[in-house]
């Protein structure tokens, strides 16, 4: 309980983290009418980079092999359904090293989907693993398929999956993030865009905590959402820190 309660305690000051004045440029650090300022992890002297994590309760947006024309984003939760299985991240934000693999029980079998290694496709990234920044939406990191949110931490880069301990995918895109909720706990639908918004803050509930993990091809197919040919979409709706 002790943890949870920490954890929501982040959440609430990383939706107002940055302290920017209205109208001031945004960053993924610092966003415009934000009321609150929070030091950044490196400038804690006892920062260790590590961030040990497990998630359960792991949804799949869509199925594996869907004909073209998905929605893999699933914000309405329309397509989204539950799978067994749990997901390990130990990873050095600092060093940009460690581990991601979720092992999954999907209706075609055990899927599994590991980072190889980790790479940055755009500076917020940060060498290829980040902590407690701004992405998506208006934040000016990332695309917009997403609310604005903290990330507790994000990894991108390379790897692989296996299906039934064959190889599924090769040297594939993997993004996981730790997020505000951007899902309803219940419906586990995204508010998003969120109307007659009241202050510039994501369409989140940083009382709730997330992750979503994905594993993309580099080809790219115009009549599916996200637009590639392969966007293996899943999201957590538990995270426990070690």
């Amino acid at each position: 309980m002790k943890g949870t309660a920490v954890l929501m305690l982040l959440g609430t000051v990383g939706a107002l983290l940055g302290g920017a004045a209205e109208g001031q440029e945004a960053t993924p650090r610092r966003q415009p009418g934000a009321a609150m300022t929070l030091y950044t992890p490196e400038q804690h002297d006892l920062y260790d980079g590590r961030f040990v994590l497990s998630a359960g309760r792991v949804h799949q947006v869509g199925r594996l092999r869907d004909a073209p024309g998905w929605d893999h984003m699933g914000n309405d939760a329309a397509g989204v359904h539950p799978v067994g299985g749990t997901v390990e991240i130990n990873v050095n934000e600092i060093d940009n090293t460690g581990r991601f693999v979720a092992r999954l029980e999907i209706p075609e079998g055990e899927l599994t989907i590991e980072m190889d290694r980790f790479n940055e496709f755009s500076p917020c990234q940060d060498g290829g693993i980040a902590a407690f920044i701004f992405e998506h939406g208006d934040s000016g990191c990332g695309d917009t398929n997403w609310p604005k949110t903290l990330l507790y931490v994000a990894g991108w880069g390379f790897g692989h999956a296996t299906l039934n301990g064959t190889t599924l995918y090769e040297d594939y895109q993997i993004h996981f993030m730790v997020t505000q909720g951007m899902r309803d706990r219940e419906t586990l639908e995204v508010n998003y865009p969120l109307l007659n918004k009241r202050s510039a803050a994501g369409a989140v509930n940083p009382a709730a905590i997330q992750l979503d993990f994905f594993i993309r091809s580099p080809e790219g197919d115009d009549r599916n959402d996200p637009t590639r040919a392969v966007f293996d979409h899943f999201f957590a709706m538990e995270v426990t820190w070690r």
